[in-house]
């Protein structure tokens, strides 16, 4: 049994920045790789950003790719993403989501099992 829950999306220009948040609760936490997925309407839902249990892997979207940060504090069961020059195409539901299984890292989506009810993030132009 494994709860996830989103916070710390909102309204933003673009070129500014928002640092989401998910809280884990349920299952050992530090055992799991954990990742953020994103889905604006009309799309598919896609990888962003993922972290190994340990943090000390992370693999991170093209599109996103140095502009977004992941990043997690075990003991206090989070994860983290932030989000600095956000663009108009980043808006979206985004997802912070655990496997099903113990797995180091991965961003296949369809072996995330557990999901947050995720937080609406947009931006403007």
């Amino acid at each position: 049994q494994v709860q996830l829950v989103e916070s710390g999306g909102g309204l933003v220009q673009a070129g500014g920045s928002l640092r989401l948040s998910c809280a884990a609760s349920g299952r050992t936490f530090s055992s799991y790789a954990m990742g953020w997925f994103r889905q604006a309407p009309g799309k598919e839902r896609e990888f962003v950003a993922t972290i190994s249990w340990s943090g000390g892997l992370t693999y991170y979207a093209d599109s996103v790719k140095g502009r977004f940060t992941i990043s997690r504090d075990n003991a206090k069961n989070a994860v983290y993403l932030q989000m600095n020059s956000l663009k108009p195409e980043d808006t979206a539901v985004y997802y912070c989501a655990a496997p099903r299984t113990l797995v180091v890292i991965t961003t296949m989506l369809d072996e995330y099992a557990y999901w947050g009810q995720g937080t609406q993030v947009t931006v403007s132009s």
